[in-house]
This record gives structure tokens, sequence and C-alpha cells, in this order.
């Protein structure tokens, strides 16, 4: 794992033992994204498992101020839609009584289902994290004098293959040859579920995942990616971005390279030199093969980032085969972004799609500090509202300075709520108090 310089944080108790493994804590897990569900401690664990009553609690001893300081040691406790880019056809959800609450309409439960399977079995633990009078809110908003079902099942994006989890759990690592960093990747027909109810599409993908896994190299590193062709038709592999020396490597088919036949292996070999969010994907019967999901990051780190920043999450979406997805998957299926207050994180926005999205962040400016790999420099401004065209790729930090569970999405009303709630291009930025409430998270979730 490189070294980052940290951002202040605010002085909080950790434990002296990480809850985690290095390799999954703090960044070195959010390495390539953030983990959430809406939150989590460690001793709540239990009382979320399959077939235990949950446990509505108040937690420690909180202002009930949700950027109050966290208590000190020792405290006293106290979806997607389908390809014609319209929303899913549903049933509309119902109460456990059978009964619509007063005022409401079948719009109105689908909806709530809908963010009851994104928090799934993390809600009763919301209470070891918030202060009571939110959790209060939040229970009375959800309605979990219900008992409603998804309190005891995993939430929706820990129920589908994730990139968040492949990148961070097993990482594609290079082998040496010599000075060159190399890697193997396959190309293969997939099934992929775009959220946990759906029935799976017919896919493509890199290591048979959508995403592809993240390559991830430093600048100035050589480089050879080998990929073998599972498919049964041609294809090519093109690294968006990146500055070339030779051309031919540029992996265009009948412009650099004949095609890669069905069952045949090509290697493109190339010096790292210019850093950033850079991509990788099919270049032959691209709107295809590439809205089929034949696309991954590919990021080249230099030594010194545009901005500093504590946690870093990959944000690719697409919105072809699927609808309108991040990272391959559809609202509720889609993994938050998570951060301890205080916190600096760092997203890398990148279109692999046919459309431009305007990703609005709830609550938060962010500081747009590099576009397509190109630090900005003076240039650097802030937004809660910016446009990414296809093919572009955007860093942008956002200081989470205040707790809380704040909407994210793309900001083209028809990629994100329908008849039946929010769908596609929608997650969260959720905020909790420390670290070690985010690996407590994280160990929950990767259980």
């Amino acid at each position: 794992m490189r070294t980052q310089q940290p951002s202040p944080a605010p002085e909080t108790d950790l434990p002296a033992e990480p809850l985690i493994p290095d390799a999954l804590s703090r960044r070195g897990f959010l390495r390539t994204a953030a983990l959430a569900g809406g939150g989590l401690a460690a001793a709540s664990i239990a009382a979320c498992a399959p077939g235990a009553a949950p446990a509505w609690t108040f937690g420690p001893g909180r202002s009930a101020d949700p950027n109050a300081p966290a208590p000190t040691a020792g405290a006293s406790p106290a979806t997607s839609h389908d390809a014609g880019h319209s929303a899913a056809p549903a049933t509309p959800a119902a109460s456990p009584s059978g009964d619509v609450p007063p005022g409401w309409t079948d719009h109105d439960v689908a909806a709530r289902k809908v963010v009851r399977r994104y928090l799934g079995n993390l809600v009763p633990a919301l209470a070891d994290i918030y202060p009571a009078a939110v959790v209060t809110k939040l229970g009375d908003i959800l309605g979990v004098e219900d008992d409603y079902e998804e309190l005891r099942q995993k939430p929706a994006f820990v129920q589908v293959p994730n990139l968040v989890l492949s990148d961070a759990l097993t990482p594609l690592q290079p082998t040496v040859d010599g000075d060159t960093k190399v890697f193997n990747l396959t190309i293969d027909e997939i099934d992929q579920r775009i959220d946990e109810l759906m029935p799976p599409v017919k896919a493509l993908g890199y290591n048979a995942q959508w995403p592809g896994p993240t390559i991830r190299v430093d600048q100035g590193d050589k480089v050879r990616a080998i990929f073998r062709n599972n498919l049964n038709e041609t294809t090519g592999v093109h690294f968006h971005g990146v500055e070339f020396d030779d051309f031919f490597q540029d992996g265009v088919p009948f412009v650099t390279q004949k095609p890669i036949v069905p069952g045949e292996e090509y290697a493109y070999e190339f010096t790292a030199v210019n850093p950033g969010s850079l991509m990788y994907h099919s270049h032959h019967n691209a709107t295809d093969q590439v809205g089929r999901g034949l696309l991954g990051a590919f990021i080249v780190d230099p030594p010194e980032p545009p901005a500093p920043y504590d946690r870093e999450y990959i944000w690719i979406s697409n919105d072809t085969l699927g609808g309108f997805t991040i990272n391959g998957h559809g609202f509720p299926a889609v993994v938050p972004v998570l951060a301890a207050q205080g916190e600096r994180v760092l997203i890398r926005f990148m279109n692999e799609g046919i459309m431009m999205h305007p990703w609005h962040s709830h609550g938060f400016s962010m500081e747009l500090v590099a576009r397509d790999g190109v630090p900005l420099g003076s240039a650097a401004h802030r937004a809660d509202t910016f446009g990414v065209n296809p093919g572009e790729r955007w860093d942008a930090v956002i200081t989470a300075d205040r707790l809380g569970v704040w909407a994210f999405h793309c900001h083209i009303l028809p990629h994100v709520e329908g008849p039946n709630g929010m769908f596609g291009m929608v997650t969260t930025l959720i905020v909790v108090p420390t670290a070690a409430d985010v690996d407590a998270i994280v160990q929950a979730l990767v259980a």
C-alpha cells in the first residue's frame, strides 16, 4: 500500500489493536472504495445475525447534536431499471400489516422498501454510532417498529459481487519480469446481478467481473498487460488516457493491431508516463462490448497526489446494459461512500457510458482537483453538482466534517427515481464519528 500523508483528523481514542487486518483497515481497505451500510459497531453484529430479533436500543451517551464529539473511552452507554432506460416494473411493497400509512400511497411504501433493502441488517446498530435523537428519527423514517424482514438481511450491496470487495480483498497483483510489472487478465462472458433481486443479465467482464479489477501502478512503471480472450468474438483493449510512446500499443483493432481472436492472448507493453485516474476498456465493437461491461479503472499514482486525502472511492458509471449503473450496479446495490468525521475522501469519477451525468452531493461541496488525470492546480474549484461526459475522469475531494447519511446521485432525475422509489445512479455518503467505527463496519460487511 502506497503511503499518503493523511489530512488532520479529529483526535479520537482508537483501540490499541486494529479491529481488522491492516490490509482491510482504513485506507488499506478503502484504497479503491469506501464501504458503508448506515453504521455498525462490532458489539452489534450478533444482534443483526439472521433470526435474531433486531435490537433497536440507544447507544453511547451523546449530545443530541449529530456533530458533537464522540464520547471518550470508558463513557457509559446510554434499483435499477431495465435496458430501455425506464423504471423497472415492480409490485409496490406492502407493510407487514398490509396497510398503507395514512396519507401515503403505494409509491411511498415501495420507496421506503428500497431504502430498507439498502441499509439491511445494519440499521439496528445505528444506535451504537449516532446520537440517540438522530437514531430515533431514522428509526421513525424507516418504520423499524414494523420489524420488517430487511432488518435480518445483509444490505443489498453486500448481496452482489462488487468491485469494492474484489479490489479490497483480492486486488489484482502484478508479477515482476525484470523491471516490468506484468498483469494477467481474462476477458469473459458473465452473468451480472444489477441488484440482489433482479434476474442476472448476460454481460462481459475482465477477470469475470464488471467493472474489471483495478489495475494500479506508480508513475514511471513499465507495464505489461496480458489479456486472454475467452469470448466467442474478437476484441481489443485500449488504455484510455495513456500517453504511449509506441502507438501500436493503443489497442484499436485495424488501426494499431489485429483484433484478439477467441482463445488467444495479447500483450500491451508501455511505460506509465502520465499519472492520474485513467481507464481500460474494449475499443472493438465498443458500443456493445463496453456497454456490456468491458471496462475498468487504471490508476497511475504520482509521487504526490493533486490534493491530500484519507480515503478513496472509484466511481465508474455506465448507462447501457442493466440501465443506469455505478460500478456495475444500480441502487440499492450500490456501495456507499464512507468516511470518519473530519476525513477527506477522494472520489474518482469515470464515465464509461454514452451519456453525460451531473453528479450531485447532498450536504457537501466537492473540491475538483484533477480532470482526465491532469491536476487542476490554481483552477481547482468547488461544486456540489458537476457533469462528467463520456470518457471523462474527474477527481473530487469531499471533507466529511458533518455526521449523517447524505444522498449522492446523478441529477438527471429519470436516472435515479421512478414510481417505485430510487433506483440506478444513487448512493450515499455516510459519515460516522471515528475511524474505529469505519473499521467495525468493514469487519461486519466482509464477515
